[in-house]
C-alpha cells in the first residue's frame, strides 16, 4: 500500500482502506520512505535497521506460506523477545496468516490447550524452550511444522537456516482491514485461558491516540519494556508504537530483573520506559544497592496494575523522572485512559484517551453521578472481535459497541478516573490476571490441603499479591507447610500465581449456605 496520506489525518474507521494491512504501514514505509538504516530494533548483541527488518518480515512470510499454511490459519509462537520472534509475528500477518504469541512462563497443560484450541498448523519455538512442548506439539491434530530457532531437535526444521533461503522481497495479502490480525491468550475467571482476537485496523486506534496525546514519540525514540511480547502490554509498547513512528525498540531475550534494567538503560540508552509497579517497586529498592544511571530516559509509563500514589512519589523523588499510569486491556488493545506529561494526578489512571468512551455503570447498566463507584464500560474502535470459541463469554464481556472491562472506577469532576477494585475476584498481579479458583485448585492437589481460599493482599509497596488461607487436613504436621505449599504452586504454575504468604486457619469464613466469604479475608 503506497498511498499511506489517510494516516496523517485524524482516524476514523471509515478512512482505513477495506483491502488493508498493517504490516506495510508498520515496516515498509519506513524503508520506502527513505528511513531505511534507521535502526528498527536493538539487542545487546546486534542491531537490525527497518531495511532489515523489512527482509526479516518478508522472508517469513514467504517460508510459511511455503509451509503450507493458509490466510487466517494460526501460527504460535513460543519465543523469547528477539527479532525472530518479530519477524515471524509481522511475516505472518503480513501473509495474512494469524501469529498467536504464548507465554514463556507456562506449564505444558498450557500449551497444550492453547496450540489445541487455536488449532495452530504451525509452532516456532527457541530451543531453550522446547523442552516445553516437546512432548506435547506432536500429539496435536492440526500441527504440521515445529520451527526450531538456535537448534532443530528431530523431527523439526531449523529457523534460521529455512528463513535465509527465503527471498528478501514480500508483497502484502490483500487482508481486509476486519480480517483477523493475532490473537492472545489471557487468563479468564475459571483461569482456562481464552483467546482474544485482534483485527488488522485494530491498533491504527490504540497507536495514534496514545503517540500524539501521551508519549509525543518521534523517530528519534527508542523503547524499552519490562513486559514481554506475548503480553499485550509489550507487544504494543514495544512493537507497534515504535515501528509506528519509525523508532527504535530495545530488546532482551529474559525479563530484565532490576540490575540488568539498569545495565541496559546506560547501555543502549532508551528514551521511553514501559514498566509495570512491581518492578518500579524493585527498582527502587535496587537503586539503593547498584549504581543507576537512567539518563537516557525522559518518560516512564506504568501500567498493568494500578500504580499506588506513594510509589509514583518515591519513583519521581528518586529518579526524577515522570511516570504515566495508565490502564489497559488485552479486548482494548492497549492503553485508553493515562495521565498525560505534566497533568499526573497521583493515585490515578488518568483520563480517557480521545477515540474511546467510557461509562460507569450500576449493577443493571445505568450510568451513575460522577463521585460515585461503579462498573466501567469502554467503546473504541480497538475493540477485539471477541474470544475465539466463547461464544457465551464474548456475549457476556462484549455489549453491542462496549466492553465490560471487569473493574470499579469512580470519575472525579476533572475526568481523572480512579480504581476501585474488581468486579469479580480475579487478582492483578506484576500486570498478569491471576484466577484465584486457579490457584485454590493447584493447592487442593496437595494431600496436605483439606480447604484453602485465595484472596489479594498488599505487599509493603502496596501492590496486590496472592495470599492463601489454608485448612489443614486432619493429623497432617504443619511444620514447614507453608514453604512446602508455595513450592507446589510454582511447580505447577505460572510464578507469578504462588502465593506471597499462606496462613494457616483452622477453618474458612463462610456464609449460610457454605460460600466462603473472601471479603472477610481480605480485610482480616
Amino acid at each position: 500500500m503506497s498511498d499511506t496520506a489517510w494516516l496523517d489525518e485524524p482516524l476514523a474507521y471509515e478512512r482505513v482502506p477495506e483491502r488493508f494491512n498493517i504490516v506495510p504501514v508498520l515496516v515498509d514505509r519506513h524503508v520506502t520512505g527513505g528511513r531505511g538504516e534507521r535502526p528498527a530494533i536493538l539487542t545487546p548483541e546486534r542491531t537490525v535497521s527497518y531495511s532489515d527488518l523489512a527482509i526479516g518480515v518478508a522472508r517469513a512470510a514467504h517460508l510459511l506460506m511455503r509451509l503450507g499454511l493458509q490466510p487466517e490459519q494460526r501460527v504460535a509462537l513460543l519465543l523469547p523477545d528477539s527479532p525472530e520472534f518479530v519477524y515471524a509475528f509481522l511475516g505472518a500477518m503480513k501473509a495474512g496468516i494469524v501469529p498467536v504469541p504464548l507465554s514463556t512462563l507456562g506449564p505444558p497443560e498450557e500449551y497444550d490447550h492453547a496450540l489445541r484450541d487455536s488449532r495452530a498448523v504451525a509452532l516456532a519455538v527457541h530451543a531453550g524452550l522446547y523442552d516445553r512442548v516437546e512432548r506435547v506439539w506432536p500429539t496435536v491434530p492440526t500441527l504440521r511444522h515445529c520451527l526450531v530457532v538456535e537448534g532443530s531437535p528431530p523431527g523439526t526444521l531449523g529457523f534460521e537456516t529455512a528463513h535465509a533461503a527465503e527471498p528478501p522481497v514480500f508483497e502484502a495479502a490483500p487482508t481486509h482491514r476486519d480480517d483477523m490480525a493475532y490473537w492472545l491468550y489471557s487468563s479468564g475467571t475459571t483461569g482456562r485461558p481464552k483467546a482474544i482476537i485482534h483485527l488488522h485496523h485494530d491498533m491504527l486506534f490504540c497507536v495514534a491516540p496514545y503517540v500524539r496525546h501521551v508519549l509525543g514519540m518521534t523517530g528519534e525514540d527508542r523503547t524499552f519494556a519490562v513486559p514481554r511480547l506475548f503480553f499485550s502490554y509489550g507487544l504494543t509498547s514495544c512493537l507497534y508504537l515504535p515501528f509506528w513512528c519509525g523508532a527504535s525498540t530495545v530488546l532482551v531475550a529474559e525479563r530484565p530483573d532490576p540490575a540488568r534494567v539498569f545495565e541496559l538503560c546506560a547501555k543502549l540508552r532508551p528514551t521511553v520506559f514501559f514498566s509495570v509497579p512491581t518492578s518500579l517497586a524493585a527498582l527502587l529498592r535496587e537503586a539503593d544497592v547498584t549504581p543507576s544511571n537512567l539518563s537516557s530516559l525522559r518518560l516512564c509509563i506504568s501500567a498493568g496494575e494500578p500504580l499506588p500514589g506513594p510509589l509514583y512519589e518515591r519513583w519521581v523523588a528518586r529518579t526524577g523522572i515522570e511516570c504515566l499510569d495508565g490502564l489497559g486491556a488485552t479486548e482494548v488493545g492497549y492503553i485508553y485512559i493515562s495521565n498525560r506529561p505534566g497533568a499526573v494526578r497521583a493515585g490515578s489512571s488518568g483520563q480517557l484517551l480521545p477515540g474511546y468512551r467510557a461509562r460507569i455503570v450500576d449493577d443493571d447498566g445505568r450510568d451513575v453521578s460522577r463521585g460515585t463507584v461503579g462498573d466501567l464500560w469502554v467503546s473504541g474502535e480497538s475493540l477485539a472481535a471477541g474470544y475465539w470459541n466463547k461464544h457465551e463469554k464474548t456475549k457476556a464481556a462484549f455489549v453491542g459497541e462496549w466492553y465490560r472491562t471487569g473493574d470499579k472506577y469512580l470519575v472525579d469532576a476533572d475526568g481523572y478516573y480512579f480504581y476501585q477494585g474488581r468486579a469479580d475476584d480475579l487478582l492483578r498481579v506484576g500486570g498478569n490476571w491471576v484466577s484465584p479458583l486457579e490457584v485454590e485448585s493447584c493447592l487442593l492437589e496437595h494431600p496436605a490441603v483439606a480447604e484453602c481460599a485465595v484472596v489479594g493482599a498488599p505487599d509493603a509497596d502496596g501492590l496486590e499479591k496472592p495470599r492463601a488461607y489454608v485448612v489443614a487436613r486432619p493429623g497432617v504436621a504443619v511444620g514447614g507447610l507453608e514453604d512446602a505449599l508455595r513450592a507446589h504452586v510454582r511447580s505447577r504454575l505460572a510464578p507469578f500465581k504462588a502465593p506471597r504468604w499462606v496462613t494457616l486457619v483452622e477453618d474458612l469464613p463462610k456464609t449460610a449456605t457454605g460460600k466462603v466469604q473472601r471479603y472477610r479475608l481480605r480485610t482480616g
